[in-house]
């Protein structure tokens, strides 16, 4: 016997949700927080693609002080990250991983807005993050992801720019890293 849906079923059923661009997922981008999609150059030797241009104005590229590489193993989250003065510039070169951002600036009209950034091999960008903004990854691929970061300031160990709070289990971000199964 067919089993048959009527409209109302339907109605009552969740939209999904969408991308309103490429890899991004939220109803508003942050302020402050710039995406730039990377043009793959591609030929029989191989590819490449411009990660950051110095004279970028709105990625604020010139304030970019030191080159880092973070790497991180299928499923592994790192996260939560909070900056009071630097800024971050993040890439994905290797693997996909989902950027999870949250505006913890009070004063901001994105305050508590909450956005996922899909990036990666599969998505070439790179993410501006301005201060005051939580960040954390999640390897969504099978093999390593490499991120390099581009923070705007040098790392100092004895005045560190940076706070952390528990990626699962704290009482301050609504978010769930799971997979959403849609």
């Amino acid at each position: 016997m067919a089993q048959t849906s009527s409209m109302e079923d339907y109605n009552k059923m969740k939209h999904p949700r969408i991308q309103s661009s490429p890899g991004f997922y939220g109803d508003q981008l942050i302020n402050g927080v710039v995406i730039r999609n990377l043009t793959m150059y591609a030929d029989e030797r191989g590819f490449l693609f411009e990660m950051m241009r110095l004279d970028d104005e709105e990625m604020n590229a010139l304030a970019i002080k030191q080159i880092i590489a973070s790497y991180s193993y299928p499923g592994m989250v790192k996260g939560w990250h909070l900056h009071s003065k630097q800024e971050d510039h993040l890439v994905c070169v290797t693997g996909m991983i989902k950027l999870v951002l949250y505006d913890y600036r009070k004063e901001s009209p994105t305050y508590q807005v909450l956005n996922e950034i899909f990036i990666g091999e599969k998505y070439p960008c790179t993410v501006h993050i301005p201060p005051g903004i939580f960040h954390g990854t999640k390897n969504i691929g099978q093999k390593i992801a490499v991120v390099i970061g581009m923070p705007s300031l040098f790392y100092d160990p004895d005045n560190v720019d940076e706070r952390r709070i528990n990626p699962i289990d704290n009482d301050i971000i609504p978010y769930n890293w799971n997979c959403k199964m849609e």
